[in-house]
């Protein structure tokens, strides 16, 4: 999975902002987060899931990723995690399995572009 690439803004520019976690869920953000902050993979996570609710959404996957895909249905709108397309609640829809070991929503169109 790729991250979003996004313009960085100067700290001194951003609004603090107080937010209460969990322990053992800001030891989880940090060792994702690696070399960045967890306060910048916090961002990145947030504004990853503003693009996808007002349909800005970039995808964050490429065919290399999906290592098999399962036929299912939609049970409300998804996006699909290679096209950034709208997937309609009851609509048919493939599940992507990634080679993290996650599964993704897969427009069904996507399955010429996919090899599973």
């Amino acid at each position: 999975m790729t991250a979003t690439i996004r313009p960085r803004t100067s700290t001194t520019e951003m609004e603090v902002t107080s937010i209460r976690l969990e322990r053992e869920l800001k030891d989880r953000l940090k060792e994702l987060a690696g070399s960045q902050s967890y306060q910048a993979l916090v961002r990145d996570i947030l504004w990853n899931y503003v693009q996808y609710e007002t349909g800005k959404y970039k995808p964050q996957f490429s065919q290399a990723d999906i290592r098999a895909t399962i036929r299912a249905q939609a049970d409300r709108e998804e996006r699909c995690a290679l096209t950034g397309v709208p997937i309609s609640p009851n609509a048919p829809m493939l599940l992507g399995w990634t080679r993290q070991g996650n599964l993704v929503p897969l427009s069904p169109d996507c399955l010429d572009c996919v090899t599973a």
